[in-house]
């Protein structure tokens, strides 16, 4: 559920969004021979960006933590990966496909600064 903090910066909210924004794209994505095999991975990538996160978020340790965060910079790759594709396969949701790339990406790059702070830390120990 939401809450009053800034979305940009409540990764909770942020990540949910972003599965929800897939969601909705995805329906929009024509189903043809080629994009019946991508949608359902598209989807299960980018909804798993969140899920993932709330498990982070109620780690039972720091090795726990840090595996669910190495998880959603995995899926949040993948995501990439499919809104490429669904950029050939249905061109007409190229720009679409590309803004949800673009939140992606960032994503992407706060789940590694994430861990790279967490390694540096361990590491001064």
């Amino acid at each position: 559920m939401a809450n009053d903090r800034n979305p940009k910066y409540d990764l909770e909210e942020r990540t949910a969004k972003f599965g929800e924004n897939i969601i909705k794209f995805a329906k929009k994505i024509p189903e043809n021979a080629t994009t019946k095999r991508i949608i359902p991975q598209l989807v299960a990538a980018g909804t798993s960006v969140g899920a993932n996160f709330c498990e982070a978020d109620d780690a039972e340790s720091g090795k726990d933590f840090i595996h669910k965060i190495g998880i959603c910079k995995k899926e949040s790759r993948e995501t990439k990966h499919w809104l490429r594709m669904v950029a050939i396969a249905a061109p007409e949701l190229k720009e679409e496909a590309r803004k949800l790339w673009k939140e992606a990406t960032e994503l992407n790059l706060i789940f590694n600064a994430i861990v790279r702070k967490i390694r540096n830390k361990n590491n001064k120990i």
